[in-house]
């Protein structure tokens, strides 16, 4: 019995430990995400400016709902549709940039790796942001395709992905028929893994209620009524992104998957995609977030996308 018991334990102790590894610290593998796409890109080496794409914060012009600048137009409304326990709240960010490379992606803490997490706040303050959303939360898994302002960075395809390329178009691909270098080649300059696609060619995709982004821990979170983070494609260079508040009924009770589909239909989008949701599901705008995530506050995340103000 007392062999069978300390089997138990030291069994116990190992998933434990297992768990803690896999889930929880930190594991780095790029500890200078700046410095090392600026030695990719041929560019100065500088992790004390933000990037930027041409124009100065002073040529900007920004009001609460909307910011101007000669790199993009953005537009913010949130949206409140339903009543009672029914009622949904999402927040839009309508998003026209003059070239696809003004949309950019940024890592927590300026680190590439698993379990490395920053509130989507302080990663969009730290690359100076106007805009942002959370992004696919690549640091909670060791598959995907993960390329980010033009530099490789993981090549294991899994899954639907999604691929936006220099030239201002927008695509849904299958990663696992094709790889990080010839996604480059062909002009990528970011690509999203996580999923479901929501809408192609104007439609909602079928089945996308039954799909499971991953087949470890909480593969089945992303189902049911929840908050979202999703973007949605109206026209080359023409983005919407959609964060959709939820878990607080009277608020907002949140959306499945074809809801939000529906969403960025009626938004215009002809090809929409789902991001990480839930408690990261967080939008940022001049300094501040707008919507109510899920969990009283931000949940730190991996990444985000941003609008360089």
């Amino acid at each position: 019995m007392i062999g069978a018991s300390l089997t138990v334990v030291l069994s116990l102790v190992g998933a434990t430990a297992w768990a803690l590894d896999r889930f929880v610290i930190e594991h780095i593998e790029i500890s200078d995400v700046a410095a090392y796409e600026a030695a990719a890109s041929g560019s100065p080496t500088s992790t004390d400016v933000p990037p930027t794409t041409g124009a100065s914060a002073d040529d900007a012009v920004v009001t609460g709902t909307s910011y101007t600048s000669d790199d993009a137009s953005i537009t913010i409304s949130t949206v409140v549709a339903g009543s009672g326990n029914s009622q949904v709240t999402y927040h839009v960010a309508d998003v026209v940039l003059s070239d696809a490379t003004v949309l950019r992606s940024a890592f927590a803490q300026n680190e590439f790796g698993l379990n490395i997490t920053e509130d989507t706040s302080d990663i969009a303050a730290d690359v100076g942001a106007v805009l942002a959303i959370n992004g696919d939360y690549y640091g909670f898994r060791t598959t995907g395709i993960v390329i980010r302002n033009g530099v490789v960075y993981r090549d294991a395809g899994a899954r639907e992905g999604l691929a936006f390329y220099r030239d201002g178009h927008v695509e849904v691909y299958d990663e696992t028929a094709t790889t990080a270098d010839e996604l480059v080649a062909a002009g990528v300059w970011n690509t999203l893994s996580f999923g479901p696609a929501l809408v192609e060619n104007g439609l909602i995709v079928d089945g996308i209620d039954q799909v499971e982004v991953d087949t470890n821990v909480g593969n089945h979170s992303i189902q049911g009524n929840q908050p979202r983070t999703a973007v949605g494609v109206i026209d080359d260079n023409h983005l919407v992104f959609v964060v959709v508040d939820g878990r607080s009924p009277g608020y907002s009770a949140g959306v499945d998957m074809t809801e939000l589909a529906q969403i960025l239909i009626d938004l215009g989008a002809t090809t929409a995609y789902n991001l990480d949701g839930g408690g990261s599901s967080t939008m940022y705008f001049d300094g501040e977030v707008i919507n109510q995530p899920s969990n009283g506050g931000e949940r730190g995340v991996s990444d985000i996308l941003y609008v360089a103000g």
